[in-house]
C-alpha cells in the first residue's frame, strides 16, 4: 500500500502570490472543532482577537491577552491541516517597541506553529514591520477600522469619507505594504477607498466591510453563522441562523429531560434488551 501523500498548507508565499488573481478566502477560527470544519473550504484562518467579544463576551478586544491568543492559535492548527493559520497580535502585546513586537510575535509562532502575525497600524508601524519581516517573522497588515484603536478614533465608523482620512488611509495601506507585510486587511473604508486601494498597493488586500474588488474577504465566522447576535454590521452577510437551531435544540433536550423521555434504555449501560 501506497503511503498517503500529506495534505500541504496554503503558505504565505501562497497567499501573496493571489494579487488580482482568485480572491482569497478568509474566515476567523478560535478552536481546534471549528478548523475542521472550515479548513477544507478556505485559504485562510484568523485567530482574531475579536475572540475576546464573540467568545468572552468582552466589549471590545483590548482586553484580550498574549496567553489567550496563543491558545486559540494552537488549537487552530490543531484543527485544520490545509489552511494558512494567522494570529492577532492583541493590543499591548507589540505597540511599546519593535524589539517587544518580535519577543511576543516569536512566542506566538514558536508555541502555536502558525504561519505568521497579524498587527493593526499605519505608518506610524512600518518600522516595527519591517523590523519583524527582516527578522523571518511574516506579518499581515490591518488599516482603516482598526479595533485596538476603537477609542481613540471616537467608535466603531466607517473610514475615509473625508478627504483628508481618505489620504491617511491610503498612505497607511502604502506604508504597510512597503515594510514588507504580505497582505494587509482593510477593514470598515468606504467602498471607493477601498477599490483604489486594492487596485493602488500591491500587496494583497483582504477587505471586511471594504469592497468586492479587494483580493480577498474575511468575515468573522460566528457572524457568519449566526451565532453572535449582539449586533450585526452593515457588511455581514449571515448564511444561517444557527443560534436559533442551538436555542431549540436546547429547549427539545430540556423537555425530555424533565419529561424523563431522556436517557432511554439505549443510552444506558448494562440494560438488558427485552
Amino acid at each position: 500500500m501506497s503511503a498517503q501523500t500529506p495534505t500541504r498548507r496554503t503558505t504565505i508565499t501562497d497567499i501573496a502570490a493571489r494579487k488580482g488573481a482568485e480572491p482569497v478566502v478568509c474566515l476567523t477560527c478560535y478552536s481546534a472543532p471549528m478548523a475542521q470544519f472550515l479548513d477544507p473550504h478556505v485559504d485562510l484562518l484568523l485567530v482574531g482577537d475579536s475572540l475576546g467579544m464573540v467568545v468572552y463576551g468582552l466589549d471590545t478586544t483590548l482586553g484580550v491577552t498574549l496567553d489567550m491568543m496563543i491558545n486559540h492559535g494552537a488549537a487552530t492548527m490543531r484543527g485544520s491541516s490545509k489552511a494558512c493559520v494567522i494570529v492577532d497580535m492583541p493590543f499591548g502585546s507589540y505597540q511599546e517597541s519593535r524589539e517587544q513586537a518580535f519577543r511576543n510575535a516569536a512566542r506566538v509562532m514558536a508555541e502555536t506553529g502558525c504561519s505568521g502575525i497579524k498587527v493593526e497600524g499605519g505608518a506610524e508601524l512600518a518600522d516595527t514591520i519591517a523590523f519583524l519581516t527582516q527578522r523571518g517573522i511574516p506579518v499581515m497588515g490591518h488599516v482603516g477600522l482598526m479595533p485596538q484603536s476603537v477609542h481613540a478614533a471616537g467608535g466603531f465608523r466607517t473610514h475615509g469619507r473625508s478627504e483628508a482620512e481618505a489620504s491617511k488611509v491610503l498612505n497607511d495601506a502604502r506604508a504597510v505594504s512597503e515594510a514588507g507585510a504580505f497582505s494587509i486587511v482593510l477593514e470598515g473604508t468606504v467602498e471607493p477607498l477601498a477599490q483604489r486601494i486594492a487596485a493602488e498597493v500591491p500587496t494583497v488586500i483582504i477587505g471586511i466591510g471594504a469592497s468586492p474588488a479587494c483580493d480577498g474577504q474575511v468575515l468573522v465566522t460566528e457572524d457568519v453563522l449566526g451565532l453572535f447576535t449582539d449586533f450585526k454590521p452593515k457588511f455581514v452577510k449571515r448564511y444561517a441562523e444557527l443560534s436559533v437551531q442551538v436555542g431549540d435544540v436546547a429547549r427539545a433536550y430540556a423537555d425530555d429531560v424533565r419529561a424523563r423521555r431522556f436517557p432511554g434504555p439505549e443510552h444506558c449501560f448494562g440494560v438488558k434488551k427485552s
